[in-house]
């Protein structure tokens, strides 16, 4: 018989192995809430668990990786290139070669875990099941057609009248071709052999009728044998033929044509040329573009905001999403300096804007929109302005044109 004490002692046992295993599931859950709010904070401007951003997708990073090179990485992925890690130099050359900023200074170590705690946590997430919108519904008699799609419809389904157009069409074609020949074969064997005759081979009934013959000289011409005198050379004759029918009818035609061409567009300007159809095309596009607010081309006329209230409300915005490239300050990271007079895409209030708005993502540069609201984007925007000569330390050096 098993003693009481033995099976207190291995009881004992199994209540503390349950509540460590207990205690370090909601110490991990813990790291990765805390790693989720740094993770937010520093880092989703360039990187998501799922999509590939501005660098690659964060799913099982550590299972590929491992913990110790995702720390390293975190803290200055610099320093990790320019030791020649495998790794991250194909991750730095994958990815246009953008510097991710250093945290070392920034996050703790403990910073550092608990975004991997994050990023495992998220990684084993079950995947959601989304229905697959590709797939067509059931059809059937009663299946509804979706909203903008095309539906097929039988010839045999067409309305009457359009049957008995095509019918009457078709009977009308069919007769044209029984008259002509019907009427080919009446009056070819009255003409008899005056067919043969050179003048009407000539004329262009008979150049047809021959051509229906199976006589190709109408396109190909005919050939003289005749040579050329002097004309020799290392023992290569030229022959005295024709050019081909077809080629003279082609030269022909386009002397016609470069005529019209000259007096529509040279001469009467009753025709665009390119660079003015050019200009009528850019002043549609304006127009639609007008139309629609989320166009990179559409025309807007911001004013730079000065208030106080709203370059506040720009700074933190800023600092929120824009620090971890372009400095706290401004002074540039892995971003342009935003204080000097260099811009790469315009140092206008709406040039800026339209940075912001739809980013540009060759660069690393993500786009804003559907994060940030209209007001936002230009008070975040104005506040870019605002720092312009602040001359903060460490400044990266001008990039763009002066403005």
């Amino acid at each position: 018989m098993i003693s009481l004490k033995k099976i207190i002692s291995k009881s004992g046992l199994a209540l503390v192995a349950g509540l460590l295993l207990v205690s370090a599931t909601a110490v991990q859950a813990q790291d990765a809430v805390a790693g989720k709010a740094i993770f937010e904070g520093n880092c989703t401007a360039c990187y998501s668990i799922d999509a590939q951003v501005v660098g690659p997708a964060l799913k099982d990073a550590h299972k590929r990786r491992g913990d110790e090179w995702l720390t390293k990485f975190i803290k200055n992925s610099q320093e990790l290139v320019q030791s020649g890690d495998k790794d991250a130099v194909a991750l730095y050359n994958e990815f246009n070669k953008i510097q991710m900023p250093a945290f070392g200074n920034s996050l703790s170590d403990e910073d550092v875990a608990n975004v991997i705690a994050y990023i495992k946590a998220e990684s084993d997430k079950p995947a959601e099941v989304v229905a697959d919108a590709s797939t067509p519904p059931a059809a059937g008699p009663d299946a509804a057609v979706p909203a903008g799609a095309e539906e097929e419809v039988a010839f045999l389904d067409l309305p009457p009248v359009l049957l008995f157009t095509f019918a009457l069409a078709g009977a009308i074609i069919l007769l044209i071709v029984l008259v002509l020949v019907m009427l080919f074969r009446l009056f070819v064997p009255m003409l008899g052999d005056s067919i043969y005759d050179e003048d009407f081979r000539s004329s262009f009934a008979g150049r047809v009728l021959f051509l229906m013959r199976g006589d190709a000289t109408v396109v190909t011409g005919t050939a003289k044998d005749e040579i050329h005198s002097n004309h020799d050379f290392d023992g290569i004759q030229e022959y005295d033929n024709d050019l081909p029918p077809w080629w003279k009818y082609m030269f022909y035609a386009s002397i016609v044509f470069g005529i019209g061409y000259m007096l529509h567009f040279h001469v009467f300007r009753t025709g665009a040329l390119q660079t003015e159809e050019y200009e009528m095309e850019m002043q549609q596009a304006a127009l639609f573009a007008a139309k629609n607010a989320d166009d990179p081309n559409a025309v807007t006329n911001y004013e730079a905001l000065t208030d106080a209230a709203a370059l506040e409300s720009g700074k933190s915005i800023f600092a929120t999403n824009c620090a971890a490239c372009h400095g706290q300050e401004g002074q540039g990271v892995v971003g342009p300096n935003l204080t000097d007079e260099y811009w790469l895409h315009g140092g206008d209030v709406n040039d800026i804007f339209k940075t912001v708005k739809f980013g540009v993502p060759a660069k690393g540069m993500v786009p804003w929109q559907g994060k940030l609201t209209k007001d936002q984007i230009l008070e975040v925007s104005s506040y870019i302005l605002s720092l312009k000569g602040s001359n903060p330390a460490n400044a990266k050096e001008p990039q763009g044109e002066k403005e």
